[in-house]
């Protein structure tokens, strides 16, 4: 909580390189997260970006600046949003994990049981968690996903139902890049007794009991002044900056991972500057960090606001439960471990303490929960990044965790 001893950043404050405003505040204690933020600026490139971090149930870092649109220099705003893409997954694993806590599904049922028509092409013995884990095969559609498709929930759901997986169920880890958050929606309706899909579940049940300005489905009226479009890197810095396999799977257009991809131009196919009205739960999230933040703090201090159940919270601080092949995935590349719709820390990816939970977005975004240190931690920028560990985000979460006495949270 902001105290008299609060370190309040004015908005005529200005960082060293580019003359690009930071405002905020840091409260006792983590000043060191704010010499991180304004060294992004510095040293990283770093175009427009917010920063929030809850502690103990408080806020004690709130922090934004740089420029919004590069386009006509607006800055960025205490308010500004941006599309976060892959960090979109834990927003849709929160909301999933509460409709789990109010007993609407088990992670270990088949999803058939909620939902008959999942069940064709070999598809009955896939189980809740397999699926929210990345682990049924399922990370592409046959037909390509686009607007029309995504915006009839029943025409997508029969789609989904058809759709072959890839191997059996539990063989091998494929991310999930799109489809996940189409699965999610769907089996999300199929137990919601209103039937709501995932983004308004979420609206109704997260965003509006605990403030949250994050939309799945970004509404109509919120003003493209209030958004920040996104600025991609080149070529020459994705292949310095990603690992070779990682990089050579980008760069094939038959490649798995290329094919998971589909879809994920779709929040940004508008004359506006994201769509409206269209739910990419695995990919389409706009919001603030101080919204993805709040959400994850709420989680990592045992969910009383929203009514959690305990068995639900001990599920997602679990370690991930490995497919028979192992966490290498077949669509990255790369070795990580997912779980219940959220990456897991590890040795590969060592962001937080094993028990914690959250979700990376393409470009540097991230969200996380850490309930052995009771952090809800959020990073959105506007500039791409070239890493699938930001180092943008490692600075602000190095800083993050020396401000409460850890030094390198990961211990398996």
């Amino acid at each position: 909580m902001a105290t008299s001893t609060t370190l309040r950043i004015g908005p005529r404050e200005r960082t060293n390189a580019g003359h690009r405003p930071v405002g905020g505040f840091v409260a006792p204690g983590f000043e060191e997260v704010l010499g991180a933020f304004v060294g992004n600026f510095e040293r990283e490139g770093e175009l427009g970006a917010a920063c929030c971090v809850y502690h103990r149930g408080e806020k004690v870092v709130d922090l934004w600046g740089g420029v919004r649109d590069p386009a006509t220099g607006a800055p960025w705003q205490e308010d500004t949003m941006a599309l976060v893409f892959s960090a979109t997954k834990g927003a849709a694993g929160l909301a999933m994990a509460l409709a789990h806590s109010r007993g609407l599904f088990d992670y270990e049922a088949p999803v058939s049981a909620y939902w008959p028509e999942f069940a064709q092409e070999g598809k009955e013995r896939i189980t809740v968690r397999q699926l929210l884990s990345h682990q049924a095969g399922l990370f592409a559609l046959d037909p390509r996903p686009d607007r029309s498709l995504v915006a009839d929930p029943d025409r997508l759901a029969a789609v989904l139902a058809r759709q072959r997986p890839a191997w059996s169920p539990g063989a091998r880890q494929a991310y999930h890049a799109i489809t996940l958050g189409f699965y999610e929606g769907e089996l999300l309706r199929r137990v919601d007794p209103k039937h709501r899909t995932l983004g308004t579940y979420f609206q109704e049940e997260l965003a509006s009991p605990l403030g949250l300005e994050f939309y799945i489905r970004l509404p109509p009226s919120v003003p493209d002044a209030r958004l920040a479009p996104l600025r991609r890197p080149g070529w020459a810095s994705l292949i310095r900056g990603m690992p070779l396999a990682f990089t050579l799977a980008a760069l094939n257009p038959r490649s798995r991972l290329r094919r998971s991809l589909q879809g994920s131009e779709l929040p940004e196919q508008s004359d506006r500057v994201y769509a409206r009205d269209l739910e990419i739960p695995a990919g389409g999230g706009v919001g603030t960090a101080r919204a993805l933040a709040r959400a994850y703090g709420v989680f990592a201090t045992g969910g009383r606001e929203l009514g959690l159940r305990e068995e639900t919270l001990r599920l997602l601080e679990a370690a991930a439960v490995p497919p028979a092949r192992g966490f290498r995935d077949a669509c990255l590349r790369v070795e990580v471990e997912l779980s219940l719709g959220f990456m897991k820390p590890s040795a590969r990816s060592p962001f937080a303490h094993p028990r914690a939970f959250g979700a990376p977005g393409s470009g540097g975004s991230l969200g996380f929960a850490d309930p052995e240190a009771q952090l809800g931690f959020a990073y959105v920028p506007n500039q791409m990044g070239t890493h699938l560990d930001d180092p943008r985000a490692a600075a602000l979460r190095g800083a993050t965790y020396r401000a409460i006495g850890v030094g390198e949270p990961y211990r398996p």
